[in-house]
């Protein structure tokens, strides 16, 4: 034990884990910690940012891109609030990051005085939108507690932590120990669970799968590939797992999401279904008499929350996908080779299967491209500019609605969104925190006018370090999709709905960043430029209102 700060030890401590990112910014309750890192500057970098929202934000690029936990450093009250809607936006979508925040001094706690960013209790903000939250008052104890913080974002589900810290006890000396990093052991599945999984998937003779977010979590996308051509069976995701399968194979379905979604088209005509690493959460969709449902889940409260499940398996989803691969090909031998196809199907059933899974491709492609040609034509344009590894975060935007069931992400963790919390303002501190995570690699984010100007003001942070992001700002001068409900749904009684926008290019430019407006058709040229720029930029791009996939009309 050697005798430091309660900064140093934090400092020290998240060093240990491996940090070597800190999203933040600074106020009186933790520039001891501030102070802490500048020891650490060559090891630790802090990216300070312009408003206390972007540091989960980024955070959260920063762990949905690598699977590594993203650290956030905020004061309390105002600041620790400003940073819930990230951390809110990590826990809808299991993604692993650290919230570090102030206190006020640990003498006051509970007395409700009005300290300087006093909120009585803090510690029971966050309880909804977190997994673990602490707080601690000596230092001895902060190397343990960050510590069990990071034993807490590497196991089970991985959604945020909170971790609090008084400033006195910050600024206190006393003797401390730091901990050495650990990894810990995946949980397995049951070997009778997967016996019956087995059976149910080896007597159907129409299997589907429903893969989620867990699957890209626990890095399956090989096994679930894999497991899916050995079944024949077609693939759908959620949003956050494109990219787990590629999305031009030819066993892809595509994205349940919203009424467009294939799901309860398709669902209803298979016999047999195996959920991995989701919750399935899917509008529309009812399971018909004798279907079976297998589900593999690592947080056993998902495992039929909410449809019946015959067979329950709590499991890492890249542990239970390899099992299930191994029992299959062991227990069938040769009809279980790939390319060869599932049950007791003749060749030709398992021909005409493939062409009934093309086409249904074809017409749900086809669908999307009749309900919305300009916003499909954008995404085609996008991903004409983009490599495979090349990261797209899809904010809450007409075009990024869309990008859910059109854009073919090809690998994972290369389409970020926020899932069910739907966070306006998300998409480009997220895109920042990515490009930190991924500088070799180019990042996108998909923006509403509305929902850029949340977070406008971290055009100054990409400018200040360098983070060669590319934001497009989709410019409807409207709060798009709300206007759309009043459009359709409230007789055009426009109230609140409507935008007064600067002028985007200016924007940019006053923050040293490059500034290029384009019309649609010009969305392509535009951001190969941006991107050859390998500079921060953004691309405004006027449109008029346009549908969004959830609010569709004739």
């Amino acid at each position: 034990m050697i005798k430091m700060t309660g900064g140093q030890a934090l400092a020290r401590q998240l060093a240990a884990e491996g940090v070597d990112t800190v999203f933040g910014l600074p106020g009186v309750q933790i520039m001891a910690a501030f102070d802490a890192l500048y020891d650490l500057r060559e090891q630790v970098r802090l990216v300070h940012v312009r408003h206390e929202q972007a540091t989960t934000y980024m955070a959260f690029g920063y762990a949905a891109t690598t699977g590594k936990p993203g650290v956030a450093m905020v004061v309390p009250g105002p600041g620790a609030l400003n940073a819930a809607a990230g951390l809110g936006t990590a826990y809808a979508c299991s993604q692993p990051v650290l919230l570090i925040s102030g206190q006020v001094p640990s003498g006051a706690l509970g007395k409700r005085q009005g300290q300087l960013h006093e909120v009585d209790d803090q510690l029971d903000v966050f309880r909804p939108i977190t997994k673990w939250v602490r707080r601690v008052t000596k230092v001895a104890e902060i190397p343990e507690a960050v510590h069990e913080a990071f034993h807490q974002l590497k196991t089970g589900r991985p959604r945020p932590v909170e971790l609090e810290v008084p400033p006195d006890t910050l600024l206190a000396q006393a003797e401390a120990e730091l901990i050495e990093p650990e990894e810990y052991p995946k949980p397995a599945s049951k070997a009778a669970d997967i016996r019956r999984a087995a059976a149910i998937l080896a007597d159907a003779d129409r299997p589907v799968i429903f893969a989620g977010g867990g699957v890209v979590t626990a890095g399956a996308s090989e096994e679930l590939v894999a497991l899916a051509v050995l079944l024949q069976a077609p693939v759908l995701t959620s949003r956050q797992a494109k990219g787990a399968i590629p999305g031009g194979h030819e066993l892809s379905l595509g994205t349940y999401y919203a009424q467009v979604s294939p799901a309860p088209k398709v669902v209803p005509e298979w016999d047999a279904i195996l959920a991995v690493g989701t919750r399935l959460t899917v509008d529309g969709m009812q399971l018909r008499p004798g279907q079976k449902l297998v589900h593999i889940d690592i947080d056993p409260d998902t495992i039929g929350k909410n449809f019946p499940a015959e067979v329950g398996i709590v499991s890492d989803a890249k542990l239970a996908l390899a099992a299930l691969l191994k029992r299959l090909r062991s227990a069938h031998g040769e009809v279980f080779e790939p390319q060869v196809g599932v049950g007791h199907a003749p060749p030709q059933a398992q021909a005409e299967r493939r062409a009934e899974i093309e086409g249904y491709k074809r017409s749900f492609e086809d669908g999307l491209r009749r309900l919305a040609p300009e916003q499909t034509a954008m995404l085609d344009a996008v991903r004409a500019e983009l490599d495979d590894g090349d990261i797209l975060v899809s904010g809450m935007t007409n075009v990024g609605y869309w990008a859910h069931l059109h854009y073919p992400a090809r690998l994972p963790r290369t389409y970020l969104t926020s899932s069910y919390f739907g966070t306006l303002g998300y998409a480009f501190p997220a895109s920042l925190g990515a490009k930190v995570a991924m500088p070799d690699r180019r990042v996108v984010s998909l923006n509403g006018d509305g929902g850029f100007m949340f977070n406008a003001q971290e055009l100054s942070t990409a400018a200040a370090y360098g983070i060669n992001a590319v934001a497009v700002v989709f410019n409807n001068g409207a709060f798009g999709a709300s206007r759309w409900d009043q459009t359709h749904r409230f007789g055009q009684r426009f109230i609140g709905t409507e935008l007064r926008n600067p002028d985007f290019v200016k924007l940019a430019a006053a923050f040293g960043v490059k500034g290029i407006r384009t019309e649609p058709d010009g969305l392509g040229r535009a951001l190969r430029g941006a991107l050859a720029a390998d500079a921060p930029a953004l691309i405004e791009v006027p449109v008029p209102n346009m549908m969004p996939p959830f609010q569709l009309v004739k």
